[in-house]
């Protein structure tokens, strides 16, 4: 298939599956966007499993365990196979995702196409989130019956779905963009939490949504206050991952990728903080950001987004 067909078929996938990455991974230098826009929609296929409200358990942690087999044996007619098992019983309603798993063939086959060693990194953590993600789903009674139990098994599930890839990414940085091993350990050492970060403010955006669909995030005995604090520190530590980027004099559209959903956490954060679940940035609120950013990059000063103190966890 032509290059530039099969880069325009990814993108098309990811602006129906992610309005966030879609406005992200294009600012991405080649070819970590490329592999950047591969990894997510593998991620994006095993999270479509994890929230397969049509499905039982059983099917789920199945497709979990067919997906992550697949990611060894990526050939055509092997992920056509699934796919078109996949969509004939789709596990979601939406419908972008349910197009995501029909055209697994094409983000295979861009997964085949990648450097062999962005491939291998790509593939074990993708793998170790189906892991994880499988032992929740097997947790719950029916597929609308996750609930995490305490703090401790909050940040475990945010490191599955959310800090493993921010230990990917690392990863991927430091192999294609060869300065930015530097400041590797410093990276390691903040990726984990600049995930759990980003997920605990969505799900404190989310969490009354998710109240409907039959998934508590956020146990009843935790105070949300805990939460909200827990969320600053982590894009504190955020920050600190931003600012090594800037050290190393990571290429713009890197620095521009990783400070924009880290931007947006600290407004949004602030925002339902102040009006409750559910609250969300306006449109102006979100272009008034970017040019912050792209002023602040422009000028090379450290990229910062909180507005207050951090209160302790």
């Amino acid at each position: 298939m032509n290059a530039d067909h099969t880069a325009a078929q990814l993108d098309e996938l990811l602006e129906n599956t992610s309005r966030t990455f879609a406005l992200t991974i294009p600012l991405l230098p080649e070819p970590t966007r490329r592999a950047v826009t591969t990894a997510y929609l593998l991620f994006r296929i095993a999270d479509t499993f994890e929230d397969a409200t049509r499905w039982s358990v059983t099917q789920r942690t199945s497709a979990l365990q067919d997906f992550a087999e697949l990611l060894h044996e990526p050939t055509a007619q092997h992920s056509e196979s699934l796919a078109r098992a996949w969509v004939a019983n789709p596990p979601v309603e939406h419908d972008g995702y349910v197009d995501l798993l029909g055209k697994t063939p094409i983000v295979m086959e861009a997964f085949r196409d990648l450097q062999s060693t962005s491939r291998a990194i790509i593939r074990r953590h993708v793998e170790r989130t189906v892991h994880g993600m499988s032992g929740y789903v097997s947790r719950a009674r029916d597929a609308d019956s996750l609930k995490l139990r305490d703090l401790h098994d909050l940040r475990e599930y945010c490191y599955v779905v959310a800090g493993i890839v921010g230990e990917m990414l690392t990863e991927l940085y430091c192999d294609i963009h060869g300065d930015i091993s530097a400041e590797a350990r410093y990276l390691y050492k903040r990726a984990r939490y600049y995930g759990e970060g980003l997920q605990l403010t969505n799900i404190l955006k989310d969490s009354a949504t998710d109240a409907t669909e039959g998934r508590t995030f956020l146990p009843k005995t935790l105070q949300r206050s805990r939460v909200f604090a827990l969320a600053r520190r982590d894009l504190e530590l955020a920050e600190e991952y931003l600012h090594a980027l800037q050290r190393t004099r990571a290429p713009r559209g890197l620095l521009a990728f990783n400070a924009l959903p880290l931007l947006l956490a600290w407004a949004t954060l602030d925002r339902v903080e102040e009006q409750g679940p559910g609250a969300k940035l306006s449109r102006p609120e979100v272009f008034d950001i970017v040019a912050k950013m792209e002023a602040a990059l422009e000028s090379g000063a450290p990229i910062s987004g909180r507005r207050e103190k951090v209160a302790p966890v």
